[in-house]
C-alpha cells in the first residue's frame, strides 16, 4: 500500500489537498489516475476517499520549488471529477493559488522576512505569474489572523494575491473572438455576451436577458434542471468559439466558467451584482480567477459588466491606447466591488510600470497534514 504525505488547507471559499511533485510518483499508474483513486472518484460521495463531493472541495495543487530564478514555486491546479472520472488541468483556481505562499514559507522553500513576506508563484496551467504577500509577523506565517472573505463563516489569516498581466494565459488573447460582445443562443433565442480570458476563460451574461435578477437564490438555481442544462448548452458553444475546444462534446467542465452579472439595487454601492457556475453548478461567493476576468471585462470598453457597472466612470480616466479592444485606461489604483450571493468581493487593478496588475485578497488556513493510503490494487 502507498503512502502519500499530503496537506489540508482552506484557500478562499475552497478547500484544497496540497502535494509536493514528486510525492505523487507511483509506479504503473499515471497521475490521473492517482488523484481520482485518492479522491475516491467517480462517486458524488467520494465516500471513500479525499474529496468533498462539490467542486470547491474537490480540489489538487501540486508544489515544487521552481527552477525559474524569477519565481519561487511552481503550481499545478487539478479540479477533480466528482461523480465524473476525470482530472481538468485546464485552468488554475484563484482560491487555492492563497494556499502556495504560505505553505511554501512553512517548508522552506522561502525565507521569511519579518512582518510581510512575497512568495514568487507560476501557475504552470496558465504560465501566470502571482505575486503572493503572506504575513509573517516575528518572521514565522501567521497561524490565525482576523481577515473575513464572503463564503467563509471565520478569520483567519489574509493572502494578497495579484495577477500579472492576466489577460490571454489560455487562449492567447484577452477577447478571443477579438470582440468585447459576441451573440450565442440561450432556450432558443439570442443572447449578448462578453468572452473574455483573464485568470480563466469566462462567459459573461446579462442576468436580465436570461429572465434572472443577477442575486436569485442559490439554491433555486441549482435546482432548476432546466436553466442549468440551457447554460451548460451555451457555455459549450461558448468554448468553441473561444478556441477551448473543436466540438461542444469536446469541452472541458471547468473552463469557461459562466458569469451571471446585474445592476445592483438601490441603495447598494456595489459596482455591479455576479453570481457565477462553476462546475454546472453556482458558487458559494465567486472564484477569484473569475474576479480577476470580470475586473478586466470592467476596464474594457464595450463589455457586458462595462454597460452595467454602476459610476465606473469615477474609476476609469482618460483614453487608453488599447487598441483593437477600444480599452481605456485605468488608474494605478482603482478598486472595483461585486456584490455576490455571499457578500461583498473587492478587487484591485494596479498599473506598475506599464504591466496591469489585477487581485485581491483571500485568507487561507492549514486545516490537517496527512498520510494518505492508495490500496495496493483498484
Amino acid at each position: 500500500m502507498a503512502s502519500i504525505p499530503a496537506t489540508w488547507m482552506r484557500g478562499g471559499t475552497s478547500k484544497c489537498w496540497v502535494f509536493e511533485r514528486a510525492d505523487l510518483q507511483v509506479a504503473g499508474k499515471t497521475l490521473d489516475e492517482v488523484l481520482l483513486r485518492l479522491f475516491g472518484s467517480p462517486d458524488e460521495r467520494q465516500v471513500d476517499g479525499i474529496g468533498g463531493g462539490t467542486s470547491t472541495t474537490s480540489k489538487a495543487v501540486i508544489l515544487s520549488v521552481s527552477a525559474n530564478p524569477d519565481v519561487d514555486v511552481d503550481y499545478t491546479f487539478a479540479q477533480v471529477g466528482t461523480a465524473e472520472n476525470t482530472v481538468d488541468w485546464g485552468s488554475n483556481c484563484g482560491n487555492c493559488s492563497a494556499v502556495v505562499g504560505p505553505y511554501a514559507i512553512e517548508r522552506g522553500w522561502v525565507t521569511a522576512q519579518n512582518g510581510t513576506t512575497a512568495v514568487r508563484t507560476l501557475n504552470t496551467n496558465t504560465n501566470q505569474l502571482i505575486l503572493q504577500r503572506v504575513p509573517t509577523p516575528d518572521g514565522e506565517v501567521e497561524r490565525t489572523g482576523s481577515q473575513m472573505i464572503p463564503g467563509v463563516p471565520f478569520p483567519s489569516m489574509p493572502v494578497g494575491l495579484g495577477f500579472f498581466n492576466p489577460a490571454g494565459k489560455t487562449t492567447g488573447r484577452l477577447f478571443p473572438t477579438g470582440h468585447p460582445v459576441d451573440e450565442l443562443t440561450f432556450d432558443g433565442s439570442p443572447v449578448r455576451v462578453t468572452l473574455i480570458d483573464a485568470g480563466a476563460p469566462v462567459v459573461i451574461i446579462d442576468a436580465a436577458e436570461i429572465g434572472l435578477g443577477g442575486l436569485d437564490d442559490p439554491a433555486a438555481i441549482d435546482a432548476d434542471s432546466v436553466l442549468l442544462a440551457g447554460l451548460e448548452r451555451l457555455r459549450r458553444d461558448a468554448a468553441v468559439r473561444m478556441g477551448l475546444a473543436a466540438t461542444t462534446d469536446a469541452a472541458a467542465r471547468a473552463i469557461p466558467k459562466v458569469a451571471l452579472v446585474a445592476r445592483t439595487r438601490a441603495g447598494d454601492d456595489a459596482d455591479f451584482a455576479v453570481s457565477m457556475l462553476s462546475m454546472g453548478r453556482l458558487h458559494p461567493a465567486l472564484a477569484i480567477t473569475g474576479s480577476v476576468a470580470l475586473t478586466m471585462a470592467a476596464h474594457e470598453a464595450g463589455t457586458i459588466v462595462r454597460e452595467l457597472s454602476r459610476e465606473l466612470s469615477r474609476e476609469l480616466v482618460g483614453a487608453g491606447a488599447g487598441g483593437s479592444t477600444g480599452r481605456t485606461a485605468p488608474r494605478t489604483d482603482s478598486q472595483l466591488t461585486m456584490r455576490t450571493p455571499a457578500g461583498l468581493v473587492e478587487t484591485f487593478y494596479e498599473d506598475v510600470d506599464g504591466i496591469p496588475v489585477v487581485g485581491a485578497v483571500r485568507s487561507a488556513r492549514r486545516l490537517a497534514n496527512a498520510e494518505l493510503l492508495l490500496p495496493e490494487v483498484w
